[in-house]
């Protein structure tokens, strides 16, 4: 194998392996708001209903809502920074702008700078 073939299996691998960061992702995003929908459905239930003990369990299922989005929020950054780094910087490069992570309450945020 000369050095352009090598090369080019070498691209077709970090390829694959992007694509099944982002597929795996997506599923994830997908399972976390599917589970949101139902949260946001029992907590709907459980204001109209009244009964004390079920508003109180709505604190409970609020932070789990909450944390379910910011996972996705992460997990939209992780595919974020995953796409700027597997297309070369993107067009923010291009543009004299650039992609930096930005920490958060403890959570990594991706920020994408436009310098004019």
């Amino acid at each position: 194998m000369d050095g352009d073939t090598l090369s080019a299996a070498a691209a077709m691998a970090a390829d694959g392996k992007v694509l099944q960061a982002f597929q795996t992702s997506f599923v994830q995003v997908q399972r976390l708001l599917d589970q949101n929908r139902a949260l946001i459905s029992e907590i709907n239930q459980n204001h109209e209903s009244k009964v004390p003990g079920d508003l109180s369990r709505n604190v409970g299922l609020i932070r789990e809502l909450n944390d379910n989005i910011r996972r996705v929020v992460d997990l939209y950054a992780d595919l974020s920074s995953l796409f700027a780094a597997s297309s070369g910087g993107g067009p923010a490069a291009s543009e004299g702008g650039s992609v930096g992570t930005v920490r958060h309450a403890g959570h990594k945020r991706v920020r994408s700078a436009h310098l004019d």
